[in-house]
């Protein structure tokens, strides 16, 4: 309709030669004009379409500070061999003694922030056959039993730990697993820790974005990223966090990824 319109508006002599023009050639002309037409259009829409893309930079940013753990979790292990069940357990109520004792004396007992859970004790038969003959070449009971110590006095834990050699010269068997320190206010650590983190990537974008002559905008974008925490001066990084519990004192870093405008 576009194009009827385009001819009929067309001075008469240009009407005269269009009517003796062949018409192949007429309709070439015709698909010419459209297309061109078509083409301006699409041009137009085309370039109202496009939109510049807003200027944006990532900067990291980090925070790290150094922690001490508040509270200690240690679990000892107490054994005793006898040549009976009965003969076993005799020893070990002797060894168990001597253990808890021991604890009494380096400051663990129960109180208010401490607390000593003696697990129930198990006694299993141990055979030891010769692997040829299938005869039997020892025989014995073994007794054993779990102390569970959970502790806010967290030097005093791990100096006791230190010492447990000390009941193996008393004939007591005790395999001590290492303590566990951790600390119970990381919730609220964690806020702090990423304010901060984001305070830095704010730094770190306004230095590198003065330096191209412009201006940092508003935040498009936050990523968290996960925290590490990790005994002292370390350079461990893992992609899910880490969290040590072999020492008191941990350096827990926060890590954040924010996206700015460049204005």
């Amino acid at each position: 309709m576009k194009v009827l319109s385009l001819i009929r508006a067309l001075p008469f002599n240009a009407v005269e030669i269009i009517r003796r023009t062949p018409p192949l050639v007429f309709a070439t002309t015709v698909l010419s004009i459209g297309g061109l037409i078509g083409f301006t259009s699409a041009s137009k829409i085309l370039v109202d379409g496009l939109k510049p893309a807003a200027n944006t930079i990532t900067v990291t940013g980090a925070s790290t500070e150094r922690i001490e753990s508040d509270i200690a979790k240690w679990d000892i292990k107490v054994e005793t061999e006898g040549n009976s069940q009965v003969d076993s357990y005799q020893k070990h109520k002797v060894s168990i003694d001597k253990t808890i004792t021991f604890l009494d004396r380096q400051g663990v007992i129960n109180n208010d922030y401490q607390s000593i859970a003696l697990l129930p004790a198990s006694t299993s038969k141990e055979i030891n056959k010769n692997p040829k003959t299938g005869e039997i070449i020892s025989k014995k009971w073994v007794t054993t039993q779990w102390i569970e110590i959970e502790s806010n006095d967290v030097f005093n834990i791990d100096q006791t730990y230190r010492k447990m050699s000390d009941l193996l010269g008393k004939g007591v068997i005790v395999r001590p697993r290492r303590p566990e320190f951790t600390y119970t206010q990381l919730a609220a650590k964690r806020v702090d820790m990423l304010a901060k983190a984001t305070k830095d990537a704010h730094t770190r974008a306004e230095a590198i974005v003065y330096q191209t002559g412009s201006e940092l905008g508003n935040v498009r974008k936050v990523d968290t990223g996960v925290f590490q925490i990790t005994v002292p001066n370390s350079t461990r990084v893992s992609s899910w966090g880490s969290y040590d519990t072999s020492t008191i004192k941990k350096d827990i870093t926060a890590v954040m990824g924010v996206t700015f405008e460049v204005n």
